[in-house]
């Protein structure tokens, strides 16, 4: 077992063990137990009592954090001529099609989201094997297909992420930074919650949410009771 660092040992009895706390408390906790020297993430994980394997029970969307994700975020956008300047002043990293999908089909994947249009999917799909495996293909179902490309640029620049229920039955995300007041942590969390409630399938029976958990980057998790979000 690793020893724990000077750091670690001053926070190590702030979270007690098997406690559920509330949103409330996690939120004001995770910024006492983070002792990295970086910008650590706030991460959130939501254990759902759901099959993903069965079709009717996939929990997948998007929401807005109110308080963005603290976050860069790299976006390309695949477009055609008319578009373009619109995609730009919405902020987009990159825009273009014919240069970008070769430049991709060399291997370049240095972004974060791809937004693209109906009618150039039928360019993106021989690239696949290569968007697929690191989560950039465009997807209608995550708003990064779409005719309004400026707005879905300005939305994701803005915080809009999408999720997606893993094979175990759980939803990670990333809700924001430690630099952030308790209380845009607090906002952050309820939102992506609240989102994930309103997805519950209706294949769904027993219990939805069966575990909520707050951590930092290399902190521990913090238990949330899911009572005190509903």
């Amino acid at each position: 077992m690793s020893k724990l660092t000077k750091n670690q040992k001053l926070v190590a009895d702030k979270v007690e063990a098997g406690k559920a706390y509330s949103l409330k408390e996690a939120a004001e906790l995770v910024k006492v137990i983070t002792t990295t020297k970086f910008e650590a993430s706030v991460d959130i994980d939501v254990r759902l009592g759901v099959d993903p394997r069965k079709a009717n029970q996939m929990v997948r969307g998007v929401v807005s954090l109110p308080n963005g994700t603290g976050k860069v975020t790299r976006v390309l956008a695949l477009c055609t001529p008319d578009q373009e300047a619109a995609a730009k002043d919405a902020g987009a990293d990159y825009v273009g099609l014919d240069e970008y999908i070769d430049k991709i089909k060399g291997g370049w994947t240095d972004v974060d989201v791809i937004i693209t249009m109906p009618s150039c999917m039928g360019k993106l799909g021989p690239l696949g094997r290569i968007l697929g495996p690191r989560g950039l293909m465009p997807n209608p179902k995550s708003g990064t297909v779409t005719m309004d490309v400026a707005k879905a640029v300005k939305e994701v620049k803005q915080g809009k992420i999408d999720f997606k229920v893993d094979k175990t039955g759980i939803v990670h995300a990333s809700i924001g930074k430690v630099s952030f007041s308790a209380e845009k942590i607090f906002e952050n969390a309820k939102e992506f919650i609240a989102t994930i409630i309103k997805l519950k399938p209706a294949a769904a029976k027993g219990t939805y949410v069966k575990s909520i958990f707050i951590s930092s980057t290399m902190s521990k998790g913090i238990k949330v009771d899911p009572k005190s979000v509903e």
